[in-house]
C-alpha cells in the first residue's frame, strides 16, 4: 500500500478530548515554524461533538504550533502504522498564545508558582481505566490471575509508554470488574501534563492493536465502582533541591507545602469543575468510593481530598525526595493541562495568601453534621456539574487566575455538553460518557 507519512498535531481540548490535525512528515520544520490551521469555534464542540453556543461563530483564525519536546512516534512491531503525533500549542497568526490554550493556561500557573513560591512542580498522573470488551467471570480484584488475562496487553502498553518518552512504572489489576491502573514516573511541569495524554492515548491505542476497547470514563455504572486520576505532585527549588517536605510539621509538609495544599482546599469546591469536569463525575465523588467527598486532607486517608503519600525511606535527605501529596478529586474527562492549571492557580492563591497548614482529618466525615463541619471548616463538594459550574463562577478570585474570561467560556462549553444529555436517566449517561472517554 502506498503512503505518506503523517504525523498528527494534537492538543487536549477543555473537553479533555485529543483533537487536531496532521501533515506530512516531510513538511515537520516548516510545521514547526508555521504551524497549521485551526478554527476558534472548536474550543466550543463537547465531548459528544456537539458545538456549545461560541462567542466565536463561524469568525477567526488560529494555529496549531507542534511542540518537538512532545513528541510521539511509537512503533508497536505488529506490522500496523506507527503511531506518530505531537503535542501542540494554539496561538494566534503571530504566535502569540491563545487564551483558550490549555498547554499556555498551565504554562502561565507553572510561571506564577514560580514567581510566587520560588520552585517548580513536579507530578504524575496516575490512571485507572477498563476494558470494554470484558475477559474476566469476575472482578478478580488485585490478583495474580487478573494480572495474567492481561499480561500481553500490560507488557505491549509499557513498552509503548517508554518508546513514547515516558518513565513506565506499574500496572496492576485493579479493584473494579476489568479496571486496571496504569502508573508513569513525575515529571517537571507542563511534561506531567503532556505525559498524561501521552498515556491515555497509547492506553487507547495498544487496546487496539488487540482488537479491545479501554474506557477511561469517570464511571460505568452509577452502582460500580469508578475510575480516578490521582495527582501527585511535589516541589524542587531552582537548585533541584526538594522544597515539599519538612521534618518540623507533623505532616511532613514544607510551609509553602501547606500554604499550597490549604489553598486547594479553600478554593476546591470552586475548581472541582474543571477537575471532575463531566454529568457523571458526581457520582463518584460521593463518601466510602475512596474519592473525595469533602476538602479534607488526609495523612494516607484515600478518601481525603488531599492525601499525604507514605514514604519508605528512613534517611532525611531520602525522604525529603519521596515526600508528595496526592489530589484525589479529579478523572480522566479533564484535560490534564486544564486540570492541573486550576489546581497550581488555587495552591499558589494559597501562598500569597500565608494560608495556615490544615489539619489532617482522620475519621468519617459523612458523619458529622453540616453545623460541625461548618465550624470545623470542612465543605462538601458540589453534588453535580450544574452546582459545581455555579460555584466555579461566582468565585472572582477563580475567575482572575485565567484570562480571555475563560470561566464564562468553560461554564458555556459544559452547559452545552449537559444539553445533550437531557432526559438521560444516570445509566445511559454513563454509557454516553464511556463510548467518548
Amino acid at each position: 500500500m502506498i503512503k505518506n507519512p503523517l504525523i498528527f498535531a494534537a492538543i487536549s481540548d477543555v473537553s479533555g478530548i485529543v483533537r487536531g490535525k496532521a501533515f506530512p512528515v516531510a513538511d515537520l520544520e516548516k510545521r514547526l515554524r508555521r504551524g497549521v490551521g485551526w478554527t476558534p469555534t472548536n474550543v466550543m464542540i463537547t465531548c459528544f461533538d456537539r458545538i456549545a453556543d461560541s462567542p466565536f461563530g463561524a469568525l477567526g483564525d488560529l494555529l496549531l504550533i507542534p511542540d518537538a519536546e512532545a513528541n510521539v512516534e511509537v512503533d508497536f512491531g505488529d506490522g500496523g502504522a506507527v503511531e506518530h503525533f505531537m503535542l501542540s500549542d494554539v496561538t494566534d497568526l503571530a504566535a502569540r498564545p491563545w487564551d483558550f490554550c490549555t498547554r499556555s493556561i498551565l504554562k502561565h500557573a507553572l510561571a506564577r508558582l514560580e514567581t510566587v513560591g520560588g520552585v517548580e512542580l513536579l507530578a504524575a498522573f496516575e490512571h485507572e481505566f477498563q476494558f470494554r470488551t470484558p475477559q474476566l467471570q469476575r472482578s478478580k480484584a488485585y490478583s495474580l490471575a487478573g494480572f495474567v488475562e492481561r499480561r500481553q496487553f500490560g507488557e505491549a502498553l509499557l513498552s509503548a509508554l517508554e518508546m513514547g518518552g515516558l518513565v513506565p512504572d506499574t500496572f496492576m489489576k485493579e479493584y473494579g470488574f476489568d479496571q486496571y491502573e496504569v502508573t508513569n514516573g513525575p515529571d517537571r511541569g507542563l511534561r506531567a501534563a503532556d505525559a498524561a495524554v501521552i498515556l491515555r492515548e497509547l492506553t487507547r491505542m495498544t487496546a487496539g492493536r488487540f482488537g479491545e476497547q479501554v474506557t477511561f470514563t469517570p464511571i460505568r455504572d452509577p452502582a460500580g465502582v469508578g475510575n480516578g486520576v490521582h495527582i501527585h505532585m511535589s516541589f524542587v527549588d531552582k537548585a533541584g533541591t526538594p522544597a515539599t517536605y519538612s521534618g518540623d510539621n507533623p505532616s511532613g509538609m514544607s510551609a509553602l507545602t501547606a500554604s499550597f495544599v490549604a489553598g486547594i482546599l479553600k478554593y476546591l469546591d470552586s475548581i472541582v469543575a474543571f477537575t471532575a469536569p463531566s454529568a457523571i463525575s458526581y457520582l463518584r465523588l460521593t463518601p466510602h468510593r475512596w474519592s473525595a467527598a469533602y476538602n479534607n486532607l488526609g495523612f494516607h486517608d484515600r478518601e481525603a481530598a488531599v492525601r499525604i503519600c507514605p514514604v519508605t525511606a528512613k534517611d532525611p535527605q531520602e525522604t525529603a525526595r519521596q515526600h508528595n501529596f496526592e489530589f484525589r478529586a479529579a478523572d480522566a474527562a479533564a484535560s490534564p493541562h486544564l486540570s492541573l492549571a486550576a489546581i497550581v492557580h488555587a495552591g499558589v492563591q494559597g501562598i500569597e495568601e500565608g494560608l495556615a497548614a490544615p489539619s489532617p482529618t482522620e475519621e468519617d466525615l459523612s458523619l458529622l453534621s453540616a453545623e460541625v463541619l461548618q465550624a470545623r471548616g470542612f465543605a462538601r463538594l458540589p453534588g453535580s456539574l450544574e452546582e459545581a459550574l455555579v460555584r466555579m463562577e461566582a468565585n472572582a478570585t477563580v475567575r482572575g487566575w485565567f484570562s480571555g474570561d475563560l470561566v464564562s467560556l468553560y461554564a458555556d462549553h459544559k452547559r452545552g455538553e449537559l444539553a445533550y444529555l437531557e432526559g438521560m436517566d444516570q445509566a445511559a449517561r454513563c454509557a454516553a460518557y464511556e463510548a467518548v472517554y
